[in-house]
């Protein structure tokens, strides 16, 4: 009965216009913030529960957040403008690599700026396949966008600069130094992850609400319709691109940097593509909470596929157990596909829906 619409009175056009309009959700995000940032850092200090040890950091959170961020990314271009991508693992491993090169090559650069540098040099690469979005779309365009995953991965493997000239191909990130601190324990690069991933999301809902967001929307509604009433379809598709890229190369670089330490270029080959955007259909297209729903749904799918048989004492092998899991995936889009194609958000929608009005049936 307490969370209700009714009796929240907007004056101005600035709580009318406010991310949060609803007391009680400002009050569930700042408990939620309060949480992540607080929370869980004191419970593994003090050793409580699954906190406790390095393994839910190392395993889970940091993977999810880092997802998250990418699939929030993908969404930009995907959900928001509607224009199909089947290379964002390839922009992640552009950021990867763009920050590798850059903290060898320029001794001394902040790791934000390295960061934003790595963003921003993805970001160009988006732009420059995003232009034959201009011409063609649908099937045509995720073709192109393939091209673009099998363009980089030959260059991740055959150009010996990228690699800094490594025999194996395989390289290792540098220690993350945040302003003086050095990020080196599991908790520490959780709540790099998390605030970076909290500022993206922030940035993003934003910038979906303003001019720019509508004109993404209306490109992906009927491009035709948004050229007659004065939108340019050439500058809402290249800045999704730009915006979307920028996300998945910051994305990369927090994949290789706080999460795997060391990579090779497999680690973001076309099955990372298709991950990511496994975790925008399952969450939801042009959601932000759903980016974060589908890739914790993802990650963990695996892990409870893997869990259940040994739960139950049922021996099976770990082939088996990865083709438990491609069957589930497959199962679970067909599902979410046929009857919630606005994926886990949309659930999350109707729960909040539900609870304004209950319990009313209407």
């Amino acid at each position: 009965m307490f969370y209700r619409e009714a009796g929240h009175f907007r004056d101005n056009y600035q709580a009318d216009m406010a991310l949060f309009p609803i007391r009680e959700d400002r009050i569930g995000v700042s408990l939620l913030l309060f949480a992540a940032f607080v929370a869980v850092p004191l419970l593994h200090l003090a050793r409580i529960g699954p906190f406790s040890g390095d393994y839910l950091f190392n395993a889970i959170l940091i993977p999810v957040l880092i997802l998250s961020v990418a699939a929030i990314g993908l969404n930009v271009l995907v959900g928001y403008c509607g224009q199909i991508s089947l290379g964002a693992g390839a922009f992640m491993g552009i950021g990867a690599y763009a920050a590798y090169n850059i903290a060898v090559r320029v001794p001394g650069m902040p790791l934000i700026g390295t960061f934003l540098l790595a963003g921003g040099v993805a970001a160009v690469a988006g732009v420059l396949f995003g232009i034959p979005s201009l011409r063609i779309k649908g099937l045509y365009l995720a073709v192109a966008t393939l091209a673009a995953q099998f363009f980089f991965d030959w260059c991740f493997l055959r150009l010996g600069w990228v690699t800094n000239y490594t025999p194996s191909g395989s390289v290792s990130a540098p220690a993350l130094v945040v302003f003086g601190w050095e990020a080196d324990k599991p908790v520490e690069r959780y709540l790099l992850v998390l605030t970076i991933a909290a500022a993206v999301a922030w940035g993003i809902a934003n910038l979906v609400r303003g001019n720019i967001g509508r004109q993404w929307m209306a490109t992906r509604d009927m491009d035709i319709a948004a050229e007659i009433i004065g939108i340019r379809p050439v500058e809402a598709k290249l800045t999704a691109f730009a915006v979307s890229s920028f996300i998945l190369g910051l994305a990369g670089a927090l994949w290789a940097f706080a999460n795997l330490r060391s990579w090779e270029p497999y680690a973001f080959s076309i099955d990372r593509s298709f991950q990511l955007l496994f975790i925008v259909i399952i969450g939801g297209l042009g959601s932000i909470v759903g980016c974060f729903l589908g890739a914790a749904f993802i990650w963990l799918l695996p892990l409870v596929v893997e869990a259940v048989p040994r739960w139950l004492s049922i021996p099976i092998s770990a082939d088996a157990a990865a083709n438990l899991t491609l069957a589930a995936f497959g199962v679970l889009i067909l599902l979410t596909l046929i009857y919630e194609p606005h994926g886990l958000a949309r659930v999350w929608s109707i729960t909040k829906h539900k609870l304004r009005r209950w319990p009313f049936p209407y």
